[in-house]
This record gives C-alpha cells, sequence and structure tokens, in this order.
C-alpha cells in the first residue's frame, strides 16, 4: 500500500513537470533563436556602461576585460571595473589589458571601500559602480556582468536590440558554464535543470506571470528604472542578488532571461570540493535560513527524484512499473540540457545521483550557516542575517 501512495506522489510530480512547468526542460529560450542586431528606431544606440565587481579576480580579468573592450558595439560604450579590496593584482591586470587594447580611456578603475555592515561584497561593489555612473557617465544601460564571464563580440549588440525592441528593463543571459572536468561535466547542466525548474525561463519572461530570474553573470538594466526602484540598495543583503534584482525590476517592467552560446565563464570547478563549496554558499540563503524549509526541500528532492529509482529496485507490480516509467521521464527530461553542453546522453540516468548529492551540498550550506561560515567568498563570510529577498 505505501509503494502505491509513493508511486502516485511520483508520478504526479514527474507529469506535472513535464507539462505544466512551463516546458523548462526543453531549455528552448535562447538567444541565439532570436533577430540578428539591428539598429533601434531612430537609428541611434543608446549608451552602455559595464559595471564589474572583482575580488582577487587576477586570474579571469584580464579576458574578460579583453571581451568587453572589443565590442562590435556601435553606441557609447565604458566599462567600470571595482576593485573590492582585492589581494592580489586584479586592478594593475585590468589597466594592462585595457592599455593593450589602445582603450585604456574606456576603463576606470575604482577602488572599493570597506564592506558597510547589511550589505553583501558584490552588491556594495555594484553599489560603488552604479553611483559613479550615475555621477559621471549617465549611460541608458548598466551591463552588471562577472569578472570571471567572457562575451562573443556580437554580445552587447544583441542584448541591446533585444531590450529595446521588446522595452525590457532587465535582459539577463544564464553564461554557459565552463564544462571541462569530471566534477563540471557532472553537475554543471544539472545545476542548469534545476535552476531552470525553480524559475522556468518562460514564466520569467512572462509579464502575466510573477516568477522572476536573471543569472548574475550577464544582466542588461536600464539605469533610469534601476534608480526608481531604488537601486542596489534595495536588495543589499541579498545573496541570491540576481534573482532578488529581477524580482525588483519585474515590478517596473517586462524582463526576460534565456540560455546564451555567446557568453561565457571562463572560472573553473575542477573538483567535486569546489562544487559543493559554490553551491554551500547560497543554497540555505534560497531557503531564506529555514530549517523547515530546508527539511521540505530535502523531502522533495527524495521523492522527486530518489523515490523512482528505490520504487525501480525495490518495489514490485505496479509501483515498480510506475517508479521506472518516472525515471525515464526524469532522463528525458535531462537530455536537452546535456545536449545544449554538448556531453553524452549517458550521463541523463545518472540525474538521481546528481540530485542526492546536491541534496548533501544543501545540508552543508545549513552546516556553514550554523558555524558561521554562511556566504563564504573569497574570505568573507557574509551570511544574511535577515530574512532573504527571493
Amino acid at each position: 500500500m505505501a509503494n502505491a501512495v509513493l508511486a502516485s506522489i511520483v508520478l504526479a510530480i514527474w507529469l506535472y513537470l513535464i507539462a505544466a512547468r512551463g516546458g523548462f526542460w526543453r531549455a528552448a529560450e535562447r538567444d541565439d533563436r532570436a533577430l540578428p542586431a539591428a539598429p533601434p528606431r531612430g537609428g541611434a544606440w543608446p549608451a552602455v556602461t559595464a559595471v564589474i565587481p572583482a575580488r582577487d579576480e587576477a586570474e579571469c580579468i584580464g579576458q574578460t576585460l579583453a571581451s568587453l573592450l572589443r565590442q562590435n558595439y556601435p553606441g557609447a560604450f565604458h566599462v567600470v571595473l571595482v576593485d573590492d579590496q582585492s589581494r592580489d593584482c586584479t586592478a594593475q591586470i585590468a589597466r594592462d589589458a585595457a592599455a593593450s587594447l589602445g582603450a585604456a580611456a574606456r576603463l576606470t578603475v575604482l577602488s572599493g571601500e570597506a564592506l558597510p555592515a547589511g550589505w553583501t561584497g558584490k552588491l556594495w561593489a555594484q553599489q560603488q559602480g552604479v553611483a559613479f555612473c550615475d555621477q559621471a557617465t549617465a549611460p541608458d544601460y548598466l551591463l552588471l556582468t562577472d569578472a570571471d564571464i567572457v562575451y562573443a563580440p556580437d554580445a552587447l549588440a544583441m542584448l541591446v536590440a533585444r531590450a529595446e525592441a521588446n522595452a525590457l528593463v532587465l535582459t539577463s543571459l544564464m553564461a554557459k558554464l565552463r564544462c571541462k572536468s569530471f566534477a563540471e561535466r557532472m553537475f554543471v547542466p544539472a545545476f542548469i535543470f534545476f535552476f531552470q525548474m525553480l524559475y522556468p525561463f518562460d514564466w520569467a519572461s512572462n509579464p502575466r506571470r510573477a516568477t522572476a530570474a536573471a543569472a548574475g553573470g550577464c544582466m542588461l538594466v536600464k539605469r533610469k528604472v534601476l534608480q526608481s526602484a531604488g537601486g542596489m540598495a534595495a536588495i543589499r543583503d541579498a545573496l541570491i542578488d540576481d534573482c532578488a534584482l529581477a524580482k525588483l525590476l519585474k515590478q517596473h517592467g517586462p524582463i526576460a532571461i534565456a540560455l546564451t552560446e555567446r557568453v561565457h565563464s571562463i572560472r573553473a570547478y575542477p573538483g567535486i570540493g569546489d562544487i559543493r563549496r559554490m553551491v554551500s554558499r547560497t543554497a540555505y540563503a534560497q531557503l531564506r535560513y529555514s530549517p523547515l524549509y530546508l527539511a521540505g526541500t530535502v523531502l522533495g528532492l527524495a521523492v522527486t527524484y530518489l523515490a523512482p529509482v528505490a520504487l525501480t529496485l525495490l518495489a514490485t507490480g505496479v509501483p515498480q512499473f510506475v517508479g521506472l516509467f518516472a525515471w525515464i521521464l526524469m532522463a528525458l527530461a535531462f537530455r536537452p540540457v546535456l545536449r545544449f553542453y554538448r556531453l553524452t546522453t549517458l550521463w541523463a540516468p545518472l540525474l538521481p545521483v546528481i540530485a542526492a548529492m546536491y541534496m548533501a551540498f544543501t545540508l552543508d550550506s545549513a552546516y556553514q550557516h550554523a558555524r558561521g561560515r554562511g556566504g563564504m567568498w573569497k574570505g568573507r563570510a557574509q551570511a544574511n542575517l535577515s530574512d532573504a529577498h527571493d
């Protein structure tokens, strides 16, 4: 009887996810399916300033800046790097990269001030960059990007063209994450799969739905709309800062998020421990630091991903068949993301194992928070002491 009840729950979950969760599993929201970049109406391209918060990013910042300064963008484009009290030579590498391209005049490097109470490090650095733009460059758009993101030459023009054509207040691209090591191949596609399950891109891009999501590595924002929404101060203590910003700005206009081949993250996660730290940094914040939400999440993951395997291997009769059917649905749903990352679909049946490890990482996130080390990033523990925004 218990197996029959569990099988019914599992089947209902996967039929809902496949048929009624915004088609997230199809990974169909892509910027490469948009029209080529065309001049905005009137022919004048709006001014854009990129704001990059950077703390100890000597390894990546040179490539990131070079890709930005090589953009084939017809309008005015400037880059502001906020050196967030780096302990390495991040600022000097940035200046050298711009100088080598003959673009030193298009780069401003700000020395970040000490982190005040109530702010997370990234948002405080972005706040300083945005404040500088408000006073000095006053662009139409801000490109909020990370120090490990590399752009194809036409990426900015495509972003702006899409934003202008659809009057978007926030246009975000989910940077294609590095997927070379065994750990990256195992966990990165699943991370994208889970993110799209939580925030179906079709729903996030639909003005009639409340779902709001963005990917913090690449967010093109209308500057004046950000100002009217309260600026970065409105989300100053959010660890899941990208989705918090999306939620804030969707109250002021339409937003959009999509997968892309034009924007890549070059940050490496060579081992499973590196992935664990990346997930643990924000997982408990996503659950609003709630033990009740944590318990519900663990139970939900177990029923959704582990129960089909348990039913297949341990049950008999109809419950066993239902478990196998749900496992097959799960594997088929995972295939489009695997194809997007050009990985073998042999990973698809292993999604329950990967989900179990993500469950362990989430529990570790709660443990690190209890130790006072939540949100650890580049030597800073920035666990949110108030309710999360997302």
